[in-house]
């Protein structure tokens, strides 16, 4: 047990301080203990020929399919649409995301393990992060809260609380007929779980500013560079993409977009039409009011244009808002090679937006860019006739899909190294969502374990191609994997040496002869301190035959000190322990004293609410 004690000092110790990255710091307390177990008298500190089962525990399994399915429905571009659901309804402001995020997957958790819903909604955060330029730092950590908070809404949220009535089952056999205890139903504990995600909420909307890390990189920041920004550096083009809502009756109807183009000096870049959008469509086509169009060009030029034919400048993007966000699309530049077949032709030549989807915005010759936008040394000019010439630079606006089959072939040389390459299946959308619910049905209706459970529907999604096996191994957080794994042997090793029951008597023995609210507190701050470095699984195991016991000799109600222990296990904050924490760690760059500053508030915060409304509720 003094062992036991040392090396959980030392963790700790590791995990302020930072001395490693935090991953390794849990691999050398694994190593320790394997090393440790060797010596005469440690025999029970851990078994060597178990050390590793962590890596095959049900937890860490569960982890790793839950992020292969959180990918393959990324993949298909399911996640960038809930992203922008998000952000239609909620603005780009963090006091409005966060709880829409926060909410949303608290309730997600209520009836799907808390470590599967935060990360299926990693990449719709990250996918809002970029488009609201807002560290993924200031997002990830109220989303994960929430997500263990929303476990304690129902009675199959979390383990512990599916564990509970098992427990009590057991301790109503070695009990007299007037002391049994009644088992919970499925939302007894709805009442407590939802004040504490509401209280979670107002906690990072209320404090947020002052106990989120302000730093951190923003979700493929170099990707969601602003085109307005880039084209103004880089060309001296000032040009904002806008989107305009031509009426029914327009007397623009029939006229082309190169007509329109030319004559405002603008670029149409999308339109909508009758349900259907076309991406950089051919400067050929003719407007068919009612329509929307994309428009990069000079704000102040557009709204002109907009107020002499009657449209509709919209402050910011709806319907294009997907298609043209920075995760999607952006500004690219190519150079046309020596043995290009594209040299001595022109865009409308070759029909480039067609052909290869970029929507021409300049060409950059020899120290000189030609556009179709007026700057201060060049007149507008139709660069959509002028011939390409070998070494000119083309700067287009594009999908990065149509940007990565371009970089395939050999008649361009694409310079811009930073997009994102990923390539979207929205085909297998429908595969997605059969093995998804699938999944959720197994989870929900079924015996079934629950990393059986989950690796269904990841195999179900590489079977039919939704991922491939090697992007599956991408979408898995090794670092968490090994973080948790490597941890779990320390769990149990202050669990079979009875360490975890000693602290417990110790402190309930101090805790002798005081009132029954003040026994109630006492073991949700043992079962808080306990989930911390052990399984929460465990600490409920341990803890509530004793919580039991306790209530019956104070004259309590033994099934609430029960419920007590079962809710606070779930109170996991202060470090990333938690498989959700460690989840959130990497992604959102978080330090240990993160967790400690916006965990030690929301550990207390979780104290008094729980008891406070179990208290009033039973």
């Amino acid at each position: 047990m003094g062992v036991v004690l040392a090396i959980l000092g030392v963790t700790i110790a590791l995990f302020v301080t930072e001395v490693f990255r935090i991953d390794f710091s849990a691999l050398l307390v694994l190593v320790s203990l394997g090393l440790l177990s060797q010596m005469p008298g440690l025999e029970s500190l851990a078994d060597p020929a178990n050390l590793f089962e962590g890596f095959a525990s049900n937890a860490v399994i569960s982890i790793i399919a839950v992020m292969i399915i959180g990918a393959g429905l990324d993949k298909t571009g399911l996640m960038s649409r809930v992203a922008a659901a998000i952000l239609k309804y909620g603005g780009k402001t963090e006091i409005r995301i966060i709880p829409i995020i926060s909410g949303t997957v608290g309730i997600i958790s209520s009836f799907m393990q808390n470590v599967g819903a935060a990360a299926l909604f990693l990449p719709v955060v990250s996918r809002i992060s970029v488009r609201t330029d807002l560290p993924l730092s200031r997002l990830l950590m109220p989303m994960g809260f929430c997500a263990i908070l929303g476990g304690t809404m129902t009675m199959v949220g979390s383990s512990p609380l599916i564990l509970l009535n098992d427990l009590i089952l057991s301790t109503n056999s070695m009990l007299p007929a007037d002391q049994q205890m009644e088992s919970f139903s499925l939302f007894s504990v709805t009442p407590i779980g939802l004040c504490l995600v509401i209280t979670g909420i107002v906690y990072f909307v209320v404090l947020g500013p002052w106990v989120l890390p302000g730093r951190g990189v923003r979700a493929e920041a170099s990707a969601g560079r602003s085109v307005r920004d880039y084209l103004k550096k880089i060309y001296g083009l000032k040009s904002d993409l806008v989107e305009v809502v031509v009426p029914e009756g327009s007397i623009l109807r029939g006229h082309s977009f190169a007509d329109i183009m030319l004559a405002h000096n603008l670029y149409i870049i999308g339109s909508y039409h009758r349900g259907q959008s076309w991406f950089t469509p051919t400067v050929d086509t003719l407007v068919e009011d009612p329509c929307r169009l994309a428009v990069l060009g000079r704000r102040k030029v557009i709204q002109e244009m907009a107020d002499s034919y009657g449209l509709e400048v919209l402050p910011e993007l709806d319907i294009f808002a997907e298609a043209y966000a920075p995760t999607v699309s952006g500004v690219a530049e190519a150079v046309v090679p020596p043995d290009s077949d594209l040299i001595g032709k022109s865009a409308r030549d070759v029909a480039m937006r067609k052909t290869h989807g970029l929507g021409l915005l300049a060409i950059h010759r020899g120290g000189e860019t030609l556009s179709l936008v007026e700057t201060a040394e060049h007149e507008a000019s139709n660069i959509g006739r002028e011939p390409f010439r070998a070494g000119d630079t083309l700067v287009a606006f594009t999908a990065w899909d149509n940007l990565t089959r371009v970089a395939q072939g050999r008649d361009l040389v694409v310079v811009t190294s930073d997009y994102p390459r990923e390539e979207l299946r929205p085909h297998k959308v429908t595969w997605a969502l059969v093995f998804f619910v699938l999944t959720l049905t197994l989870i929900l209706f079924t015996d079934l374990r629950l990393s059986i459970a989950l690796l269904v529907g990841a195999c179900g999604m590489i079977a039919t191609n939704v991922l491939r096996i090697d992007e599956a191994y991408e979408a898995v957080s090794w670092s968490t994997v090994f973080l948790l794994a490597s941890l779990l042997p320390l769990g149990q090793a202050v669990q079979n040496t009875g360490t975890a029951e000693w602290i417990a008597h110790q402190v309930l023995t101090l805790l002798h002869g005081w009132p029954i609210w003040a026994l109630q507190a006492g073991l949700a701050v043992i079962a808080t301190g306990f989930t911390l470095v052990m399984s929460n699984v465990g600490a409920t195991v341990l803890l509530v035959p004793l919580a039991v016991s306790i209530a019956i000799a104070a004259g309590g109600d033994p099934a609430i000190f029960a419920l007590t222990v079962a809710i606070s296990t779930s109170n996991s904050f202060l470090i990333p322990t938690h498989q959700v924490n460690a989840l959130i760690m990497g992604p959102g760059g978080y330090k240990v004293t993160d967790f400690m500053r916006s965990g030690g508030i929301m550990t207390l915060l979780f104290l008094v609410v729980s008891l406070t409304v179990m208290n009033v509720i039973f």
